[in-house]
């Protein structure tokens, strides 16, 4: 049986200026609808995507609660990439032909959650 999942990006604004803007993904009817937990080694990390027959869309980064090291968001090893906020969750949808990436670290980090819709 097929997992369906839905993805969407709320963004808030109180205050002076005051805003609610909702962003829906498009809905992946055959997502792996996985949740595992990823030791990030010091260094290059490379990430494959689940298989099986179901094709994730996206994938959500959260680093573990009072994280201090650096997780770096890579296409290849040799890219420059891009530095992830050290506790905030990060998402990002995936193109079909995406077969890797990498997160590079810059010491061992525990618990980081890896969510595949």
């Amino acid at each position: 049986m097929a997992t369906a999942s839905t993805r969407k990006v709320s963004i808030g604004f109180s205050g002076q200026y005051g805003a609610s803007n909702v962003y829906q993904a498009a809905v992946n009817a055959d997502s792996p609808g996985q949740h595992e937990y990823k030791t990030l080694a010091l260094g290059n990390n490379t990430i494959t995507p689940p298989g099986g027959g179901s094709t994730p869309v996206a994938v959500t980064i959260v680093p573990p609660a009072g994280n201090t090291g650096t997780i770096t968001l890579k296409g290849i090893n040799a890219d420059t990439g891009v530095v992830l906020h050290k506790t905030d969750p990060s998402s990002f949808g995936l193109n079909s032909s995406t077969a890797t990436f990498v997160l590079t670290a810059s010491v061992q980090i525990t618990d980081v959650q890896l969510i595949w819709s």
